[in-house]
């Protein structure tokens, strides 16, 4: 393997405040053969405007249909054989897509690539209700679409993201590729800046109850999966 052509995805929406702090760092990557699939969602803002000043992007429509539309969509899109997605206001490290790139090259079974992130208030903003605050201590593993490089066929294998949850949808497909025994390396490197503010989907007022709402139906979920796997007609 050479230097594969990555497909980086990014859904906008109303994204025009942070939105060139994200496609600049993604432009200060070391390593250079990536495309930028911005996937606009018809915002009311100038995200769009911004997103095409930026020569690698090519923008793909997607209108109200929700964040796990949005990164299937570009998935879709995507002429590259390794996917990487990027929120809008997040950042990357100048070196993320290089480790990335690095361990798939030292271990070409691997099929998922994982990160850290560290968690960062956005300056003037108050800590956001329902956020924990110890999140902005140090970093942490991230099983989350920022912090991380798929191959593009797992999407193939184990299925794209599940447009039933509005906002959980990553949380739901990483748990289901680790069940799916998917071949993943964690990177002991922070990868991603994650911005906290009061616009992010899940700190949404309105949000918020929907966000804990999935998050106990995924517990549900999880709990009948395994009392299935345990039950006699399973075979276990």
């Amino acid at each position: 393997m050479n230097d594969p052509l990555i497909s980086v995805v990014m859904p906008i929406k109303d994204a025009e405040l942070y939105l060139a702090d994200a496609l600049d760092s993604v432009n200060g990557q070391t390593y250079q053969n990536y495309e930028i699939i911005v996937v606009d969602d018809g915002g009311d803002d100038g995200g769009k405007t911004i997103a095409l000043r930026y020569p690698r992007v090519r923008t793909v429509s997607q209108t109200g249909r929700g964040l796990a539309n949005a990164w299937n969509t570009g998935i879709a899109s995507a002429r590259g054989p390794f996917i990487a997605m990027l929120d809008s206001d997040d950042l990357w490290t100048p070196t993320t897509l290089s480790k990335h790139v690095d361990r798939f090259k030292a271990d070409p079974a691997l099929e998922c690539v994982v990160g850290r992130a560290k968690f960062f208030l956005q300056a003037g903003q108050s800590i956001p209700p329902g956020f924990k605050a110890a999140l902005l201590e140090g970093d942490h593993v991230a099983y989350m679409a920022g912090a991380s490089m798929i191959r593009r066929n797992v999407f193939h294998r184990v299925g794209t993201f599940e447009e039933r949850w509005k906002i959980a949808s990553d949380i739901e497909w990483f748990a289901r590729i680790r069940r799916s025994g998917v071949n993943i390396w964690v990177i002991d490197d922070v990868l991603l800046h994650k911005r906290i503010h009061a616009s992010n989907l899940s700190n949404v007022t309105a949000m918020t109850p929907v966000y804990r709402e999935e998050l106990l139906q995924l517990a549900s979920e999880s709990v009948l999966r395994q009392r299935s796997a345990r039950s006699p007609d399973s075979g276990n």
